[in-house]
């Protein structure tokens, strides 16, 4: 047996199991069997909507009508276990997606916390920086009349 997903069988043993269980439920209604499973076959092939119409033209208990049905429920049912792989695979992309933004913003909040350190203590530098041109100034203004004394004391 072919499996080509963990959850999905392969699509002849897809079709067959949902015939199969599908068919057993009709087949109390219908005296012979194969009629319809080889009206089913020969449906296979029709659109959905030729399906429906040959369903509505056939009165319910009639091969044709039974067949119809089953087909149409073999494909609703193939429809819907493709949209849940479908979905199953959206979900999974998404989920990725999702761990990929948390990395993202992990290494963005790691990153900002450190620009927020380096702005901090490049703000504690500038006051200490603030502080020596202060210094320097005055020390500078103090060589200046330390030296207008002396120039002005020896004339």
């Amino acid at each position: 047996m072919a499996v080509t997903a963990p959850w999905r069988p392969a699509e002849g043993l897809l079709s067959s199991l949902i015939l199969s269980a599908g068919m057993s439920a009709f087949m109390h209604k219908t005296p012979d069997g194969s009629t319809v499973q080889a009206l089913i076959r020969l449906l296979r092939g029709r659109s959905y909507e030729e399906i429906r119409q040959r369903m509505y033209d056939n009165p319910p208990g009639t091969p044709w009508g039974v067949a119809c049905r089953a087909e149409i429920e073999i494909r609703n049912t193939e429809r819907i276990a493709t949209s849940l792989e479908e979905t199953s695979r959206m979900s999974l992309k998404i989920r990725n997606s999702t761990e990929h933004m948390e990395k993202l913003t992990e290494t963005l909040v790691g990153a900002t916390n450190d620009l927020s350190s380096i702005v901090h203590e490049v703000k504690e530098s500038s006051r200490r920086m603030e502080i020596t041109t202060y210094v320097i100034i005055g020390v500078t203004v103090v060589q200046l009349f330390y030296l207008s004394f002396l120039v002005f004391s020896k004339r």
